[in-house]
Order: structure tokens, then sequence, then C-alpha cells
């Protein structure tokens, strides 16, 4: 008898339908197709030129693209009422690919085969940790989220979530080929990738809390000042993307990075004013 295979619902009973909603999950293939456009370029690569860190660049964006699209699908999924279990693993999947074994390979085929060319089953480790690391953390954060109670749908992340993780990886790495594109492979700087992929890796299945910014309403009418300056960064940034991706990117990563080892610290009302938007601040407490 398999014993994978499902039973049969008893007579009079319809079986349960699966949930499957389009538009988030739209969002969740486009994450996972540019995981596998950026596994693509990295096979790609000529590393023996510098032309080919053309191909690097091109994988670099689309694991960036690919943490955009993971923060969409989510946000999408919540302001529709479409989150599902079957969103939830299909994300995990996506993820997995997309920003543990895309980010992975990428640091392995760029730095650590040449960093460790005596020694590769070290570059092979550090590679793995960091895969085994990720699958490692949303496999506990869809075991929390389906658990009444554990938190796992809460206000915060438990460990670093593997897009961010997955993004300060692939912003750092795209910093230092801009930084020194033409010496990279002989520079000194790029023998750092290695540590922060552990780092990362261990971040990732650490205790430490991170904010989900689940409670931000992007729906909620904000004053003129704030729009304005929120309209005015985002079309400077769509104008000279090229320029400030390589210096923009690796500083949020760092900084929320940062954020969760100096969050237990800085007081509830500074955390709200950080995590939670004024309006649903001040209609979720009290009254005076």
């Amino acid at each position: 008898m398999n014993a994978h295979r499902p039973e049969c619902a008893p007579a009079g009973e319809e079986s349960p339908r699966l949930k499957i909603y389009l538009l988030p999950n739209l969002f969740t293939a486009g994450n996972l197709f540019c995981g596998f456009l950026a596994l693509t370029k990295i096979v790609e690569a000529d590393l023996s030129g510098v032309s080919g860190y053309h191909e690097v660049k091109m994988a670099l964006l689309y694991i960036l693209v690919a943490c955009v699209l993971d923060l969409l699908d989510g946000r999408v999924a919540r302001m529709g009422g479409f989150e599902s279990p079957f969103g939830r693993e299909f994300d995990s999947l996506a993820d997995i690919v997309s920003f543990g074994v895309a980010p992975a390979f990428l640091v392995h085929r760029v730095v650590l085969a040449e960093v460790f060319v005596n020694h590769k089953e070290f570059g092979w480790f550090i590679a793995a940790l960091f895969v085994i690391c990720g699958a490692f953390r949303l496999a506990r954060f869809n075991c929390l989220a389906a658990m009444p109670g554990a938190g796992g749908g809460g206000s915060h992340f438990l460990g670093l979530p593997i897009p961010m993780a997955a993004g300060m990886v692939a912003s750092l790495t795209l910093f230092l080929i801009w930084w020194d594109e033409k010496d990279f492979r002989v520079g000194y700087w790029r023998y750092a990738l290695p540590v922060i992929l552990v780092f990362l890796s261990v971040m990732m299945v650490s205790e430490v809390k991170y904010p989900t910014f689940k409670k931000l309403d992007w729906r909620t009418q904000r004053p003129f000042t704030k729009t304005l300056v929120i309209v005015s960064v985002t079309v400077l940034f769509i104008l000279l993307w090229q320029k400030l991706l390589p210096i923009v990117s690796p500083l949020v990563c760092t900084a929320y990075l940062v954020y969760g080892f100096i969050r237990p610290h800085i007081s509830r009302r500074m955390q709200r004013e950080i995590e939670v938007d004024d309006e649903d601040d001040e209609s979720s407490s009290p009254p005076a």
C-alpha cells in the first residue's frame, strides 16, 4: 500500500478544494523565473575576461528583482485576502531557488572556486551551508506559520529572512564589481564574501528577530510631504538606477541586518515609529 496515496473522502462528503489565487502566485512564479535566469547567466558567464562580468551583473540584477517580486507577492496576498497554504509552500520553493541556490552558486563560481582553488571542498561547503541554512529557515517559517499561537505570522521574523540574505550577497557582490571591476578577480575585497556568506548562513537560522513590516498599509492616506518625498526618490532611482543600485542596495540590506541587533535595545515607541504606520499606530493605541 502506498503511504503517500491520499485517502478517499467518505461517501456524501466533498473533497476539500485547494485554494490557488492567481495574482500573488504570478509574482511568485516571476520570482522563480528570475532565479532560473540568474542561474543560466552564471553558467553562461565567461570569467576569463572582463566582459564575462556582464553576465554576472545580469544574474545579480535578476536576484534583486526576485527580491522585489517576493516582497510584492506577500503584500498582494495580504491586501486582497489571498493568503493560502499553497501560496506559502510555492513561495518557499521559489525562494530556495532564487535566494538559496542562485546566490550560493554565484559566489562559488565567481569567488569561492578561486579563493579555495587548492581546497575546493571548502568552497563547496561554504556554498552548500548557505543553501542548507536557507532551506532550514524556510521550513521553520512554514512550520511556525502553520502552528496556532506560534508567532509565525506575527510582526517579526525569527532569523534573517532568506530574501534579505540573498539581497545582501547580491548587492555586496554587485558593489565590489562596480567598485573595482577590472581588478575584481585579483582584488582583496572579494575574500570578504566567503566570510559574509557564512555569517549570513548563521543569521538565517539564528533567533534574532527582524520586523516583517506587515503593518505598513500602503492604502492609507499619507501627508502630502511624505508622498512627495516617496515619489521623488522613486523617480530618481528609476532614472539613475545603474549608478545608485550598487550603492543603495548594500546600504538597505546592511541597515536591515544591523537593525535586528539593535531592535531589542530601543524603546517600543521607537520600534512602532519605524515598523508601523502612524495611522495604524494611532488606531491601535488605547484612548487617553
